[in-house]
């Protein structure tokens, strides 16, 4: 990067910091700790939330999700809009009336104390492991851009974050993160504006579209039923409404956004806008990857995007790398040049275009097959190599096409999206392991000054746990994909505990307690054994615990239960 770049970067991210710690300073009480004293109005909790939802995953991984299997994965989001009608019908009223830091001590009142440390482990477990995955993200783009260790950058992310969530709380975390998707919104869209006028001379936005669409990338909706599926609409219907209501229902990190509102109504407003505006939102991402293969579809791409795992195969093998550049570099010329007699047959209207089509498309696979055996050999030659180059697409074009001072924000920007999502989490995992577990096995309650450093102890905990983990995302693929496979495995099972809650007033805290342990193990032997996609365990979860519960009951008769 040039000095422009690292000054608009630092200074950038120095500002968000002291901005963090200066509306967050005077805490002196958990109350305002953990939920800024309850008086955030409704355009802060909807930021809030998207912020915290919309992880440097989302800017760094989507793009190149979409530039790899198109933009389908815009289905996964389209239960959303109902879940967050169901959730301001029965989640919030609960939660607001029993003025709750967190989601799991509904539970208590309900079932009984075991029910709800589970139910909290059960998050801990899930947060903080995804809470790693999104330190990581912005770590690759620290360690290509420095070339330093990852084990360094990851160290560096996560803990530059920390400073102003540690002093600030919940209400350092509210205000930056109004701040920082503010400034995140507009970026990306000024990114794809570059990235349209950066395509070569006479090229315009629908002729990207179009060439797009005819590459495949523009299968915003898919209506197949397949079971192992991953983003069709049928599991983005039914298995993300059952994942949205599951995480933006019973997952601390988002629960502690909207808990923090001042009243009903700015806590229902934020959920519903949020509804309203997620879906767009991701479809515009996505589609900048879908765009990111029209322009390297016109223009030379390279034969693999992660360039410092590509160099490894290079260095240990040079002979293969040799082949493969040949094989590449007459394929990417056939490929360019193709695409560019499709836009020209287009204007013409040539009669001829179905055949230079079915060409392109043949060549399409053909590069693809090239890639997978690029990745084959440099994961062989690198136990250490990421599994793919999909996190790199989009990075690669802000590196080599951006204008001198928008790489340095662009790059801000995946960093203050990582801070906005881990911040609210780091405050969400200190909430929960601190009341749900750390003070119901205390002897002694503390008073309001101990129990606030208790609360940034937790946090600064697990703060150095998630960093722990980003130690080992480097083999899990594609980001997006990994941390929504990870909260599915435990959303599912969560979420049934909640349903039983509220909707089966007659099962008791023993019964759901067991039903819980055997829908987690159901969930998780479903998922070794690749049964269905990661989506519908989602379902499986929620319906194992009514399930269980059902069959429970015929053997356990359970005492009154409260209300």
């Amino acid at each position: 990067m040039s000095n422009i770049d690292w000054i608009v970067l630092i200074f950038t991210l120095v500002a968000v910091v002291v901005y963090g710690i200066f509306v967050g300073r005077g805490q002196k009480s958990n109350a305002s700790y953990l939920m800024a004293d309850s008086k955030m109005p409704w355009y802060i909790v909807l930021l809030g939330i998207m912020a915290t939802q919309a992880s440097a995953i989302t800017f760094l991984s989507a793009p190149g999700q979409a530039y790899t299997d198109g933009m389908r994965f815009v289905q996964y989001y389209f239960g959303l809009p109902l879940a967050m009608i169901v959730i301001c019908i029965t989640f919030i009223p609960i939660f607001q009336r029993l003025n709750v830091y967190t989601a799991y001590e509904y539970l208590e009142n309900r079932f009984d104390k075991k029910t709800r440390v589970l139910t909290s482990l059960l998050f801990l477990f899930s947060r903080g492991l995804s809470t790693g995955i999104s330190i990581y993200a912005p770590s690759i783009i620290l360690s290509s851009v420095l070339n330093w260790n990852i084990y360094l950058t990851n160290v560096l992310t996560g803990g530059i974050l920390l400073i102003y969530t540690y002093v600030g709380g919940a209400k350092a975390i509210a205000h930056t993160q109004k701040l920082q998707f503010l400034i995140i919104l507009g970026t990306m869209a000024f990114a794809g504006y570059l990235l349209v006028q950066n395509m070569p001379n006479g090229i315009g936005f629908k002729d990207a579209l179009y060439l797009a669409g005819k590459s495949g990338k523009l299968n915003v909706i898919t209506t197949n039923f397949d079971w192992k599926d991953k983003y069709n609409i049928w599991s983005g219907l039914i298995g993300g409404f059952f994942l949205a209501l599951s995480y933006f229902g019973t997952d601390q990190s988002q629960v502690g956004r909207y808990i923090t509102a001042k009243d009903n109504t700015n806590a229902k407003m934020g959920l519903l806008l949020n509804g309203l505006v997620k879906i767009p939102m991701q479809f515009a991402i996505l589609l900048i990857g879908a765009l990111l293969f029209a322009f390297f579809s016109l223009k030379p791409a390279p034969i693999y995007f992660n360039e410092r795992s590509y160099q490894h195969l290079k260095d240990t093998k040079p002979e293969q790398a040799a082949v493969f550049e040949r094989e590449h570099q007459a394929l990417q010329q056939k490929f360019n040049s193709e695409s560019k007699e499709i836009l020209a047959q287009k204007e013409s209207k040539s009669l001829h275009i179905n055949t230079t089509i079915k060409r392109f498309k043949e060549t399409q696979e053909q590069v693809k097959d090239l890639h997978v055996r690029v990745e084959e050999a440099i994961n062989k030659s690198n136990y250490n190599a990421e599994k793919t180059d999909t996190n790199y697409i989009f990075l690669y074009f802000v590196k080599t096409n951006l204008p001198v001072g928008m790489i340095g924000l662009l790059f801000a920007v995946i960093f203050l999206a990582s801070w906005g999502s881990i911040s609210a989490a780091l405050n969400s995992l200190a909430a929960c392991s601190l009341k749900d577990v750390h003070l119901i096995f205390a002897k002694n309650l503390p008073d309001d000054e101990t129990e606030l450093k208790y609360s940034r102890l937790h946090t600064l905990g697990w703060g150095i746990f998630s960093i722990a983990v980003a130690m080992f995302a480097t083999q899990m693929g594609s980001l997006i994909e990994a941390v929504n496979v990870l909260g599915s495995l435990f959303y599912g099972p969560i979420l049934g505990i909640f349903l039983v809650a509220f909707y089966y007033k007659s099962i008791n805290g023993q019964v759901v307690f067991i039903a819980a342990i055997l829908a987690e193990i159901a969930v998780i032997a479903v998922y070794k054994f690749d049964i269905v996609s990661f989506l519908w365990l989602n379902v499986i979860g929620a319906a194992a615990v009514i399930l269980f519960s059902a069959i429970g009951l015929l053997f356990y008769k359970p005492k009154a239960v409260n209300s």
